[in-house]
């Protein structure tokens, strides 16, 4: 059953793109986070259903729509410029099959980041992919929260539909795309339009953040469980009750901790002791070895060149026997180690320019969405006054990713290049409609009591 719905539901997103061919880069959202293939275990299998998504939401564009709306922005040329260049150092590359594979879906994710803010001519296109995408991860967030609320999580074992450990199927990865979406889940129940704002959206709203608190535990990643606790403090900041909230959020840790289990109680542990883990030693090592790296190579060496690395460090454990301390220290040697950051993913394969290029991508889009926040946090008209908390939801949504991004090799994830191009959308729309011509046509106009006089 399970397969013949994946199949049905991705049939008629294409057969309703037929009619409006927007639905196109909706389902091309839907199969790029939910990845059905991988789920399915029949014909949908044995079909390209990225690339028919794919090329079905650029031609439907091209063909179709309306263009005259349509605006490039800087930031959409500097993703291109970024993806010339990582083509440059694909060709040069230390291992050149590897990188090819890797290349094989960094520059889809590029091009369509690119190219989602070409379609986002109205407010109720860009909601729509911002309830697209939130939706589409929450099926897997529900599914892990569902399997962690049951017991059935662990580091590495947390099973999401199927047993795979790829994109948004990876424990660090998921857990920080699930803190990441909080912030826009929030938006949507307040602001949206496609399901109103009630009772019943604001209940699905409390159980998909819950479940998003869940996917840290569930896939005991620390990456998760510090971007949960930067995302609360960043709520706290503009929070009018701080207070009371923070005593909440002091309670409800308090009364979860004595429920969690020891297995995830011991791997956090590891985030104030760093020296007794294996893995933060790992990760500690490739970076300075990176570093090394990149002092020789400053123009990269191109996607995957990880596996050249080779890192010696020291594990350093603590026993106490009444009075005395005992101090171990264990020699590790690894090899083709993971970067384990994505700013040291940019900076080991793409070299200096490309890691400039990245993070001024990344700035920039906190810059942008501060500079909407203030220009529009004072409308109170029901058509302007979405605008200013959409770009601080995005903004939020992006300061949580470049905090995990920190700790995980995600800097080409196609969601997260999904939010900079839903950025770029509401940017370039928002600056079009800020006309005064153009406020007088968007704005909504009074209604008119039949037969009132029109003097």
């Amino acid at each position: 059953m399970l397969n013949l719905g994946l199949t049905g539901f991705f049939a008629c997103l294409i057969l309703l793109g037929l009619k409006r061919p927007f639905i196109w880069v909706l389902c091309y959202l839907y199969v790029d986070i939910v990845a059905p293939q991988i789920i399915s275990w029949g014909f949908l299998t044995q079909l390209p259903t990225s690339l028919i998504a794919f090329s079905a939401a650029f031609l439907g564009w091209l063909v179709f729509d309306d263009k005259s709306d349509s605006r490039f922005t800087w930031r959409q040329g500097l993703m291109g410029v970024l993806l010339l260049y990582c083509a440059i150092t694909t060709l040069r590359a230390d291992y050149p099959v590897e990188a090819l594979t890797k290349w094989s879906w960094v520059w889809k994710a590029l091009v369509f980041a690119m190219f989602l803010p070409l379609t986002l001519r109205t407010r109720l296109r860009i909601e729509a992919v911002a309830l697209v995408m939130v939706l589409s991860a929450s099926a897997l967030i529900i599914d892990g929260g569902l399997k962690t609320a049951m017991g059935g999580s662990g580091y590495g074992t947390l099973r999401i539909f199927v047993d795979n450990n790829t994109g948004l199927y990876e424990g660090s990865i998921i857990s920080c795309v699930a803190i990441a979406l909080i912030p826009v889940a929030v938006w949507l129940a307040k602001y949206g339009t496609i399901f109103p704002s009630d009772w019943r959206v604001w209940l699905f709203t409390a159980a998909l953040i819950f479940a998003c608190s869940l996917i840290p535990i569930g896939t005991q990643a620390r990456t998760g469980l510090v971007c949960l606790g930067i995302l609360a403090g960043l709520y706290l900041r503009t929070a009018k009750h701080r207070v009371a909230l923070s005593a909440g959020m002091a309670l409800a840790v308090v009364i979860a901790t004595p429920f969690l289990p020891q297995s995830f109680l011991a791997r956090m542990n590891t985030i104030e002791d760093h020296q007794s883990d294996q893995s933060a030693g790992t990760r500690i090592g490739v970076w300075k070895w990176t570093m090394g790296y990149a002092k020789d190579h400053p123009f990269g060496g191109g996607f995957e060149v990880y596996l050249s690395s080779k890192v010696a460090y020291d594990t350093v454990s603590t026993s106490r026997t009444g009075s005395n301390v005992t101090i171990t220290r264990t020699p590790i040697i690894e090899t083709g180690r993971a970067f384990h950051s994505s700013y040291f993913e940019m900076l080991g394969e793409q070299g200096y320019p490309g890691f400039a290029l990245w993070l001024l991508l990344q700035i920039s889009g906190l810059v942008q969405m501060e500079m909407i926040r203030r220009r529009w946090k004072d409308r109170q008209e029901s058509h302007e006054a979405w605008a200013a908390p959409l770009a601080v939801a995005l903004q939020l949504a992006q300061v949580v990713y470049m905090i995990g991004s920190l700790f995980v090799g995600i800097a080409f994830q196609p969601f997260i290049l999904m939010l900079i191009g839903l950025q770029c959308g509401l940017w370039s729309y928002l600056k079009r409609i800020d006309r005064p011509a153009a406020r007088q046509r968007f704005a909504p106009r009074p209604m008119r009591v039949p037969g009132e006089a029109a003097g």
